[in-house]
């Protein structure tokens, strides 16, 4: 193209004027937005030197803004066999977590003691009921988990020493590393043992005039196999009472439930860390616990008391639609309905043969819409840096096809599906679909892959 004729097809594009005279008449609001989208397309017309009429350009602006006003964070279809899935929300949330969430949306007493009519606090709402399913005296919750670590280290060894395992100076998602959080709380780091054997006494000769401490680090996402040896936190509670410093015991994601009837490996649960000792205990409220995201802090009244009163707190502290979505949540382990109603352990403790049945059901489906398929056999995860290394048997329907260009057309649907790639196919995993989406999950599939 010469530079005369792209001269010309320039000079042909019509004004913003005339694209807003074709669009009709718009309120003010409604006028102004489409007028920057249409001056983006005679922008782009322009570099390109292409021609384009009124009535085209007003259909490129309204459809450039229909993709700017679509919302980035979206609901999906979990098909992965992640169960715990960080970049897809961790746990999903039960029914009535949800419900209470949506009724604290409004006016509530976050605040507010409504007995005494006076401003109130906030970390009683979850106290009484942590207390009742940990057996901890107190508590205060927090935005999550990091940020209860840093605030118990905050409150409780600020400008001296924390005596810390060197096979726990771990790294936890997003980059984040226990060091590096541990500086930031003002207490200096004092590393004992090796990568893969830390003693008791180990930490007894690193307790000094200085120490404030001894902190102890759940692994998260990694686990240390073989020649391995480490104290047990009953043993490091006995010190730290002996030498009147502070045991913090940082369990990560944290469980309430036992994990070995699952067919996963012991974890240690929060109740059992409260029993052995710790003067605080800290665990996310957004993984195993199967809630809204949050860091809890649980222990003794004195230690808990020191963390409520820091100045961080205001800084670290939850809203009410989190507080009330924990509330609810920590409700079904005082009920004892939490395996039944949290989408999390309903999940973990769906059976091989039970996902066998929905996989065959799902692949039915699909094939009866002419998509190639079968049930595959996949080893799920629980994610979220919860139980490192454990998967669980569970049942997939593997798409026939190129699993790149399938994988992008079920990102590209309504609700979008996001599968993972095994034996060369993609897989859509049943063990982190509630089997209420079974039939959602078939109808979205068949829409977009059957065009």
């Amino acid at each position: 193209m010469t530079k005369a004729v792209a001269d010309d097809r320039r000079r042909s594009l019509p004004s913003v004027d005339a694209v807003l005279r074709e669009a009709g008449t718009l309120d003010p609001v409604a006028r102004r937005r489409l007028a920057a989208a249409v001056r983006d397309v005679l922008t782009a017309k322009r570099a390109g030197g292409t021609a384009i009429g009124a009535a085209d350009v007003a259909r490129e602006a309204r459809d450039l803004l229909a993709d700017r006003d679509r919302p980035t964070m979206r609901p999906v279809l979990n098909a992965t066999g992640v169960i715990l899935h960080t970049n897809l929300g961790r746990a999903p949330l039960s029914e009535r977590a949800i419900a209470a969430m949506r009724e604290a949306a409004g006016a509530v007493s976050v605040e507010y003691d409504l007995a005494a009519g006076r401003r109130g606090e906030r970390h009683g709402h979850a106290a009484r009921v942590l207390a009742e399913v940990t057996g901890a005296e107190d508590s205060v919750v927090v935005n999550n988990n990091a940020a209860a670590v840093l605030l118990a280290l905050a409150a409780l060894a600020a400008r001296r020493e924390v005596v810390v395992a060197r096979g726990e100076l771990v790294e936890i998602g997003g980059g984040f590393r226990i060091p590096e959080v541990l500086a930031r709380s003002g207490a200096k780091l004092v590393e004992v043992g090796t990568t893969n054997r830390t003693y008791l006494r180990d930490y007894a000769a690193a307790v000094g005039d200085r120490t404030a401490a001894i902190l102890r680090v759940h692994s998260s996402n990694f686990r240390v196999v073989g020649f391995t040896a480490s104290a047990a936190s009953r043993d490091l509670a006995s010190l730290a009472r002996e030498r009147g410093i502070a045991f913090v015991h940082d369990l990560g994601s944290g469980t309430l439930l036992e994990t070995t009837p699952y067919g996963l490996g012991a974890e240690e649960t929060v109740q059992e860390a409260v029993t052995a000792g710790a003067d605080v205990v800290t665990f996310s409220g957004d993984k195993l616990l199967g809630g809204p995201q949050a860091g809890i802090a649980v222990g003794r009244r004195e230690s808990v008391a020191k963390l409520r009163s820091h100045p961080l707190m205001r800084a670290l502290r939850p809203d009410k639609i989190a507080i009330a979505g924990l509330v609810a949540t920590l409700a079904a382990y005082r009920d004892g309905t939490a395996e039944r109603e949290l989408p999390v352990w309903r999940m973990i403790a769906a059976s091989p043969a039970g996902l066998a049945r929905r996989a065959r059901a799902l692949a039915a489906a699909l094939a009866g819409a002419g998509i190639a398929c079968e049930v595959v056999e996949t080893r799920s995860t629980v994610g979220g840096g919860s139980l490192p290394e454990e998967t669980q048997a569970s049942r997939a329907v593997g798409l026939e096809g190129h699993a790149t260009r399938l994988a992008q057309r079920l990102r590209q649907a309504d609700p979008p599906v996001i599968g993972h790639v095994a034996q060369e196919r993609l897989a859509l995993d049943l063990r982190s679909v509630l089997p209420e989406d079974d039939e959602r999950l078939a109808r979205t599939v068949i829409a977009a892959l059957s065009r």
